[in-house]
């Protein structure tokens, strides 16, 4: 049964983010040190729910330890609270239901106030074990990780799309059944789309936020009769078979009538669903909003950011330049150009894991980020594939990932590989960018001019080892030149030969 509280939205609409929250726990654990009733217990529970949904969406992007810490930090008091909540609710629910000289409903209350007492004491247990200074420090920490994804910014955008398609896909299951647990999942999908956009998506939220409360409470209306009805189906009392039927079809009503105004809501051509999905990328900024994911998880693991955009920027020169010139298949492939770019980005993840190779880490790192909106899992696994052999021994086809891979893909990651293989090597020659670099194809070579390269022993050492897995694809040998800077000619205008004539003298 669902309890309006002072923590459903903020007072006047301001933006309530990460720290209000986890400010917020510390605050209403006191007040249920003081008086664990049904409300207090209610608030500590949803502000503890916002901290941890906020952490689950945070970790796609960012794996900092904090994230999980914070998750697992509030972890037992949550489930200690809940079994609490459960008997409280589950109290107001049967006195509601039935009527005053039932004897079941006597039996049902007289069991739930005989556990409360002990719940309520497992509950303020948790509460006296709480690591409160724990808490402030990952606090501290956790302020600074959150700006990763700026509120209202693409990449909060790309959360909340996430979380969104996820919440659908469990609606959609829910909906083809009766059965408590497709609904239950529904419920925590859905409080995990509400609080991203909470704290992540302010304007929306302020938009969106009465009509996702009312969805919320509907399903939390629904657990809580599929919770009551389990209850009464084990239960042990003494009573005739008909009266336990006719509680079981009393519940089973009262869900029903929410089940049936939640499908108001959520479907046709008014459909909430349809609402959110409006308000959140479509298309192009779809795209958008999934790379910029991907950067707030570039920016979030990579030890050498500026180091990383300048091979990014040569990596995508090399790419254009090499396509102009139509120097292979794989060039006129526009979702190609799409993933070198995530894989110089997300090249050096693997560089903050100490036990492994980085360029191994790297990808079993990206394979282990969620599915980014408008991706296909073929085009991950060749992202990852991609980054793994940005370095290190050259893809063999008789052993490794690469060897599974089709003929077509073994290309694309030669490739891309290749590309961002050379894109590293110019930039350790001096190459700071990738303007005015071309590329022009003959029946033997590929040459490529580069502004800013150095004629020198160590470089052509450099680029030699940096081209190779580049010219096994292309078939042919790749020249890399440098632009020499040509002077300028400054052409002067003829001048008019113009006669002085001598001054009379006044002699």
């Amino acid at each position: 049964m669902s309890t309006v509280t002072p923590l459903s939205a903020g007072a006047h609409g301001e933006h309530r983010d990460l720290s209000f929250w986890m400010d917020q726990v510390l605050k209403e654990l006191d007040s249920v040190r003081s008086s664990p009733d049904m409300e207090a217990v209610h608030d500590l529970r949803v502000a503890i729910r916002r901290c941890r949904s906020v952490a689950a969406a945070m970790e796609e992007i960012d794996p900092d330890p904090a994230w999980p810490e914070m998750r697992k930090a509030a972890r037992k008091l949550f489930r200690a609270l809940g079994a609490l909540r459960d008997a409280q609710v589950m109290n107001e629910w049967v006195k509601k239901l039935g009527p005053e000289n039932d004897l079941v409903r006597a039996q049902l209350l007289a069991s739930f106030d005989s556990k409360e007492p002990e719940l309520r004491d497992a509950a303020l247990r948790s509460v006296a074990r709480f690591d409160e200074k724990l808490w402030k420090r990952l606090e501290r920490a956790l302020r600074k990780r959150i700006r990763l994804v700026p509120a209202g910014s693409l990449a909060a955008e790309c959360l909340a799309l996430e979380r969104f398609e996820s919440a659908k896909e469990l609606h959609a299951k829910a909906l083809r059944t009766e059965r408590p647990k497709p609904w239950h999942a529904l419920r925590i999908g859905l409080k995990r789309f509400r609080y991203t956009v909470e704290s992540l998506l302010p304007e929306h939220y302020a938009i969106w936020t009465d009509n996702l409360k009312r969805v919320q409470d509907l399903l939390g209306e629904i657990h809580d009769l599929d919770v009551l009805l389990e209850v009464v189906k084990k239960s042990d009392f003494v009573e005739t078979e008909d009266s336990l039927n006719l509680w079981v079809e009393i519940i089973g009503r009262e869900r029903q009538k929410f089940i049936r105004t939640y499908r108001q809501l959520t479907l046709g051509k008014t459909s909430l669903w349809s609402l959110w999905r409006a308000g959140l990328p479509t298309n192009g900024r779809a795209e958008a909003a999934a790379e910029a994911r991907l950067r707030a998880t570039a920016r979030a693991v990579d030890p050498d950011p500026s180091r990383t955009s300048q091979i990014s920027r040569i990596a995508v020169a090399v790419y254009e330049a090499l396509k102009r010139a139509d120097a292979a298949p794989a060039f006129r492939e526009p979702r190609l150009k799409h993933i070198l770019l995530a894989a110089a980005r997300l090249h050096a993840a693997g560089k903050t894991n100490a036990h492994k190779a980085p360029h191994k880490a790297a990808r079993k790192f990206i394979l282990g980020l969620p599915l980014a909106p408008g991706w296909t899992n073929e085009e991950w696994e060749l992202l990852g594939t991609v980054a793994r052999y940005h370095r290190g021994a050259e893809p063999s086809k008789k052993k490794g990932a690469f060897s599974k891979l089709s003929v077509e893909k073994q290309n694309h990651v030669r490739a891309l590989a290749g590309v961002l293989r050379l894109a590293i090597a110019l930039r350790k020659c001096g190459v700071e960018s990738g303007a005015g670099l071309r590329a022009e194809k003959s029946a033997e070579t590929i040459v490529v001019r580069v502004r800013g390269l150095v004629d020198d022993v160590e470089t052509a050492a450099r680029l030699a080892a940096g081209k190779h897995l580049i010219e096994e694809y292309l078939g042919i040998p790749v020249i890399l030149k440098a632009v020499v800077k040509q002077a300028k000619v400054v052409e002067l205008a003829a001048r008019q030969n113009v006669e002085i004539q001598p001054v009379a003298s006044s002699d």
